[in-house]
């Protein structure tokens, strides 16, 4: 038996690294003879670098940068082998977590790492990019990121704006002179997996923004900005980005780089699928085991789960999904043969998420699950 994993971390929890030992170990104790391989998987959020990085060849490179406050940090970016194409995520540099609750604006907080990343990367030679952009602490439709490339943005007077999110208001013009000439060399891919608009009601700010410490004013003030930028785009550049599927990520960053850097957006899962080689995995696989923290109707939604599912079935491998809890309204899922929660007695959320717990509620499951397939393959023969 070939069993391949393809689970996403439990967030706040365990990384998709140590579930996936944890769930070997369980099927190894019932099927000592079954042969695991393990693919480490993100959503194109945090923890994407790490999942590509970990299952294809390349380098981690670690660069001096600025945080969404502006503080200097390091941050670490991987080199795939070919030597020209990057594995950026924007949480290195941009992430929620990087900024302290109480400092929490993003009236203020800039995407200006971001592009230090990018710069840097393009220095060592880089030419194609592929950005994870989830859980950014920002709202300016990536300015900042742009503005560590060489943008300027200019408000009606012709003075050069700072940064944040408060700038999207005042920009009137674009001074595009000292922009980096490479850049038009260069092929950039979003991991996106949210449908969200610039602005308007399932807009970036009224979505996202409170998350990221915007108030109702704040929110109203960033969503005005947003659309008044995205008028500024379309009469001064001729694009019209902001109604795209997925422009409103992570505070309009995929529809600044749309429209800057001729970006695709793609699903997150489908480019980590694709990167770590998983149609090959599938070919040998008897069964494919993935899941994540709670599944439910997000699940469905160009997420891991989502994105497994579909190449399995495709393949005619079966799958099996392991979840630390299954929302009530999700009896099945087209793809999955099996939904599993961990859960084997009520237990408080904190108390689930506990470590040592977790692993064995993991392992526990994983043992009754492979009993029963011990127990039907002998009863077959």
């Amino acid at each position: 038996m070939n069993v391949v994993l393809a689970i996403d971390s439990f967030k706040g929890c365990a990384s998709s690294q140590e579930l996936s030992s944890w769930i070997e170990e369980g099927i190894k104790e019932v099927y000592q003879e079954a042969s695991v391989t393990a693919c480490y998987i993100a959503d194109g959020g945090e923890g994407m670098l790490a999942a590509i990085m970990q299952n294809v060849r390349g380098e981690i490179v670690t660069c001096k940068v600025h945080d969404p406050l502006m503080n200097p940090i390091s941050a670490q970016y991987g080199i795939l082998e070919d030597g020209i194409t990057a594995v950026i995520e924007m949480a290195q540099a941009g992430g929620l977590p990087l900024v302290p609750k109480e400092k929490r604006n993003p009236l203020l907080t800039t995407t200006f790492g971001v592009g230090e990343m990018v710069k840097d990367a393009i220095a060592k030679g880089c030419r194609k990019f592929i950005v994870g952009i989830g859980g950014s602490a920002t709202n300016d439709a990536a300015l900042g990121m742009l503005q560590a490339l060489g943008y300027r943005f200019l408000d009606e007077a012709g003075n050069e704006l700072g940064l944040g999110g408060a700038i999207l208001e005042s920009v009137h013009h674009v001074d595009e002179s000292r922009v980096l000439l490479e850049l038009k060399t260069c092929e950039f891919t979003v991991a996106c997996d949210v449908d969200n608009v610039m602005f308007g009601p399932s807009g970036s700010a009224h979505i996202y923004a409170a998350q990221k410490g915007a108030d109702a004013a704040m929110i109203e003030r960033l969503d005005a900005g947003m659309k008044h930028f995205t008028h500024v785009l379309k009469s001064t550049l001729g694009k019209d980005v902001a109604m795209n599927a997925g422009s409103g990520a992570a505070g309009g960053m995929g529809g600044g780089m749309q429209a800057f850097l001729d970006a695709t957006l793609r699903s997150g899962i489908e480019i980590i699928l694709d990167q770590i080689g998983f149609a090959a995995h599938l070919k040998e696989a008897t069964l494919v085991i993935t899941g994540e923290g709670r599944i439910d109707q997000q699940s469905l939604m160009g997420k891991v789960l989502s994105g497994v599912s579909k190449r399995a079935q495709k393949a005619g491998v079966p799958l099996i999904a392991l979840g630390g809890g299954i929302a009530d309204e999700l009896e099945e899922h087209e793809g999955v043969d099996a939904l599993f929660s961990i859960m084997r007695y009520p237990m408080s959320l904190e108390e689930a998420m506990e470590k040592p717990r977790a692993e064995k509620l993991v392992k526990q499951s994983v043992k009754e699950i492979f009993r029963l397939i011990k127990l039907i393959k002998n009863s077959a023969s």
